[in-house]
């Protein structure tokens, strides 16, 4: 049991409205519904009665509701404490991107959270104030809604991934329109890579492929680009799974970038947080990893931050 199921529960049963909750939450309802029956199978118990018409509170439901409020205010309390306490390193949250340079660089003021989520629920954690800073990629409206800041780190530009006796395997650059895109159902797990996709889609003419199986990274992505025998958009999460002698990659003629940024409260004036900011800038001008500026950038996925 999550402190955050715990906060999405709260807010379901104070709205009585999944898609109020889900609103509030900053969130897509499909996820907040999938975190809601997550919770409910840890629990073994329903927590709500809900049909297309109305929901309510289960008789267990009500019991969570007072012992909810208390565990996440004693929580809430320590995260305060601990953030007032002296010397105490900031807690940095990442997806998949994380060079050697820079967890080096930030040793002696960050340690690294242990849990490695995406990046749509890493945001909302620094949001919570259970990370003090993210590594995540984050929209200008999740920004403004969720009173954060972006520093633009890094952006990553993604090749499509095609079967070696494709005709545009040797191509200098395959055509946007011949790309196709994976939008996962599981938005709990890929909601910040699905608007990314779907939003690339509609500006560049790529197809869009609607999968079930996460397969959006490592063999399943790769089984899919096999099956599909097309040009697939490949995800900036990192493939654990060895690249196929099968498959080539390719860049893509209207260029995908997934822009990486480093995201904290706008309201955290700690020192700390302003040391963890001039150094990861610094790096990046060193390493060059802002080469592509996100002002060229085109459409909703491609406003990371308010210092571009």
């Amino acid at each position: 049991m999550e402190l955050r199921q715990l906060r999405y529960f709260l807010a379901v049963a104070e709205e009585l409205h999944f898609t109020r909750a889900a609103e509030r939450l900053h969130i897509a309802s499909p996820s907040l519904s999938q975190q809601i029956k997550k919770l409910e199978r840890e629990l073994g118990a329903a927590l709500f009665v809900r049909d297309r018409r109305h929901v309510e509170l289960t008789r267990a439901g009500a019991a969570l509701v007072g012992d909810a409020r208390q565990i996440l205010d004693l929580a809430d309390a320590a995260a305060r404490r601990v953030r007032g306490t002296a010397h105490t390193k900031l807690r940095l949250g990442h997806v998949s991107w994380l060079p050697a340079e820079l967890t080096q660089l930030l040793g002696d003021v960050v340690r690294l959270d242990e849990w490695v989520l995406p990046s749509h629920t890493q945001v909302v954690r620094v949001a919570e104030g259970t990370l003090d800073l993210a590594l995540a990629w984050v929209d200008r409206k999740r920004l403004d809604a969720l009173d954060l800041t972006a520093h633009l780190v890094r952006v990553e530009t993604m090749p499509a991934v095609l079967p070696g006796d494709h005709r545009l395997a040797r191509a200098d650059a395959v055509p946007a329109s011949a790309v196709s895109v994976l939008v996962d159902s599981d938005q709990s797990s890929w909601l910040a890579w699905n608007e990314f996709a779907l939003d690339y889609a509609a500006a560049s003419g790529a197809r869009v492929v609607h999968i079930d199986d996460g397969g959006v990274t490592g063999q399943a992505f790769f089984d899919h680009v096999t099956r599909l025998r097309v040009p697939v958009l490949q995800s900036p999460k990192r493939h654990t799974a060895p690249f196929p002698p099968s498959l080539v990659r390719r860049p893509v003629s209207t260029p995908a970038r997934w822009p990486w940024s480093l995201v904290h409260r706008r309201d955290d004036d700690r020192p700390e947080v302003a040391v963890v900011v001039e150094r990861v800038l610094g790096l990046r001008a060193t390493m060059r990893w802002d080469a592509v500026s996100a002002e060229r950038h085109e459409g909703r996925q491609q406003q990371p931050g308010h210092d571009g």
